[in-house]
C-alpha cells in the first residue's frame, strides 16, 4: 500500500483498493419493537414523532370580499378589542374594512365634538 495520499484524478486503480471494504452485516438483537415501546413508556422516554398540531380554538372562517378596498392595516391589539371588533362587525353584518371606516369616522365626530 501507498503512503502517499491518492489523486483525484489519477488513473491508477491499483494505488486505491477497496475491495476490503464492505458493510457490516446487521447483528441480530432478539427484541422485538413492542418490548422497546414496552420499557420506552416505563421510562418516560419521549417519542421523536412529530406531535399532531392542536386545532385553532377560535378559527374563524374566511371572509373573502370584493369591496375595493385594496390597502392593508396591520395592527396589534388586545384579544379582547378584536373580538369586540369581530362582533360589531357581524352583529351588523359589515365586512371589517367597513367597519373600520365607521370606526374611523366616529372618532372623528368624536374628536371633533370635544374642540
Amino acid at each position: 500500500m501507498n503512503a502517499g495520499r491518492a489523486g483525484v484524478f489519477d488513473d491508477n486503480d491499483d494505488l486505491l483498493d477497496v475491495s476490503s471494504f464492505a458493510p457490516k452485516p446487521a447483528a441480530p438483537s432478539g427484541v422485538s419493537s413492542d418490548q422497546v415501546r414496552a420499557v420506552s413508556e416505563v421510562a418516560n422516554f419521549r417519542s421523536r414523532d412529530p406531535a399532531p398540531l392542536p386545532a385553532p380554538a377560535d378559527k374563524r372562517p374566511p371572509r373573502r370580499y370584493r369591496t375595493g378596498r385594496n390597502v392593508q392595516l396591520n395592527v396589534k391589539a388586545r384579544a379582547e378589542a378584536i373580538e369586540a371588533f369581530y362582533a360589531i362587525a357581524d352583529a351588523q353584518g359589515w365586512v371589517l374594512g367597513e367597519a373600520f371606516e365607521k370606526a374611523v369616522a366616529a372618532l372623528q365626530r368624536e374628536i371633533a365634538g370635544q374642540e
